[in-house]
Formats: C-alpha cells, structure tokens, sequence
C-alpha cells in the first residue's frame, strides 16, 4: 500500500488494468449524460469533466428548470448526485458490472426526475466495445489504485493550472476527457487551421484552430491499437509545424514518439526528481515554446508578461 498523502504514487498499469477497464466505462456513461444535456461549447469543451477535491466533477449540468452535478468521490468511493431542489443520492463505488452500474445510474436519475438517454455504446476503445447495458465483462474496482490515480490527477491539475496561467490568449481549462481518459489542457494560436481531410465532425470542430496541448495520460491502449505499457505526459501540435519532432524539450527524458506524433515523458521519469510538478509545468512550457515558434505564433500578445 502506498502512503494515501504521497501525490505521485505508482501506478503500474499491470496492477491495476481490470479497475481502470471497469471506472473508464463507468466515468463514459456520466460524461456522455454530461454532454447530452449541456449546451455546445467550442471544441467540446461542454463534454469534459474536472478534477475536484474528491475526484471528478461534472460541475452544473442544467436540466428542465433545475441544476444537477454529478462527482466521482475517489475519497469515500461513491458517485454523488446532488440537485439544486435539494435531491440528493449515492451510488456505491465496488467491484461490480458496467451493466449493473448503468443500471442503477439510470434508475437513480430517474427517481431524483432526470429522464436522459444516452448512446451506451463506449468511445474511443476497440470497435467490438460491449455496450453498457450487456458489459457483465468488467467488473472490478480497487480503492487503493483509484485512490492513486486521483492522487496523480491533483498533481498534474495544480501543475497544469500553473502553465495555463501564464497564458492570456485562448485556452481550455484543465479539463478531463472521458472518452480518451486524460486530464489535458490546450493553448490556441488564435488562427483558424487547415481542414485536414478525412475529418469526422468530432474532430474537425476539436482542431478547428491552430492549437498545442500537453496532457497526462494513464496508459492501454489507444483506440488505434496502439500501445503504451505506462502513465506518461504528452504534448503535441496541430497542425504540426515542421521541425517540431526535432525540438529540444524539458526534462531530458522526453522524447518524440513517431508512432503518436507527439513528444512523450514517462510518468516513472518524474516520480523520481525533486520536484515532479515543476518538471511537468517545464515539459508544456518546452513543448509549447518549441510549437509555438516553428509556427510564428504571436507570443507577445499571447503570454502573460513576466515580473
């Protein structure tokens, strides 16, 4: 067991796999409630969740009339709902089927008279996912590898926060993607991008302008089928300007993955350093900095002027 006050605790992906298959899908079903019931934002950014000081928030969703939230509490290992009629209900955080948690998320909502139907089947995983109401597949939950996790994304939060600060032009908010499972924040140059081809209306909408994102990432395996065995931070360019694979960057145990197009860092790199919030604050700055003048980006009127 790792000390509960360390914030950057192992997180090998082998002992904890079968947990993160199980709360992906489950963190899926709210995030897409999330986003059937919000209005659109630019960029999606009406679909995403947020760290909180128990674990992940939708914050308000509104909903005929009323406001509701829903939190994943990492703490007491519950999802809460609570409503502003003053409605209020838990649902158990254990090993259980993603069919039967989306069974009683679905009931819950309902006798608290939230009436919303999703799509169930999951994104961003392999094409054969099971949907939600047929999964009796996964079924496993472990508090101690939650709890790290959430650990980690309060480190990564307070680091993020700290690099969108310095910027005063168009950003996202440290947000989390349920789809992808990342915690990411994105910085934008201001200018509209090339429409690539092939684009879905996903995308195109996501990188309708010139942008570069870091972000952390637990690990598994990319809808692609591509694999990272590990937790790692990442941090990339779109478009990519040329010159940028071969970017000098922070700290030195980044590297440009050719097979992501985007430059990665081990988590187990920074757990090791003095002070691994600085490292991941130096790992966006480096990348950013490197996008951002390949590119021509304005970074005058962009960045928040240094004391």
């Amino acid at each position: 067991m790792n000390d509960a006050t360390d914030t950057w605790p192992e997180l090998p992906l082998d002992d904890w796999q079968d947990t993160y298959a199980t709360l992906h899908r489950w963190v899926q079903m709210v995030g897409k409630i999330r986003t059937k019931l919000t209005a659109p934002v630019n960029h999606w950014w009406h679909a995403t969740l947020y760290v909180s000081p128990r674990g992940l928030t939708t914050t308000t969703i509104p909903y005929e009339g009323r406001l509701f939230e829903m939190e994943f509490d990492f703490i007491e290992h519950e999802l809460a709902i609570r409503t502003s009629d003053g409605g209020s209900a838990t649902i158990e955080l254990a090993p259980r089927s993603v069919a039967d948690f989306y069974g009683e998320l679905m009931s819950t909502l309902a006798a608290l008279g939230i009436d919303v139907k999703i799509w169930t089947q999951p994104v961003e995983l392999p094409v054969d996912a099971i949907p939600f109401p047929d999964d009796r597949k996964h079924a496993s939950y472990d508090p101690e590898y939650v709890g790290r996790l959430f650990r980690i994304l309060t480190g990564v939060h307070t680091a993020l926060s700290e690099f969108r600060g310095e910027f005063i032009g168009k950003s996202s908010p440290v947000h989390f993607f349920w789809g992808s499972f990342d915690l990411a924040v994105t910085r934008f140059s201001g200018r509209r991008a090339p429409e690539r081809a092939g684009m879905d209306s996903i995308t195109r909408e996501g990188y309708s302008h010139e942008l570069t994102s870091c972000g952390f990432w637990p690990g598994g395996t990319w809808y692609t089928g591509a694999v990272v065995p590990e937790p790692v931070f990442y941090a990339y360019a779109a478009p990519e300007p040329e010159g940028f694979a071969q970017a000098s960057v922070r700290p030195e145990a980044a590297a440009y993955s050719t097979e992501f197009s985007e430059f990665m860092l081990p988590y187990h790199e920074i757990r090791r350093l003095d002070d691994p919030g600085k490292a991941i604050t130096e790992f966006a700055r480096s990348t950013y900095v490197a996008a951002a003048d390949l590119a021509g980006w304005d970074r005058a009127a962009n960045e928040r002027p240094k004391d």
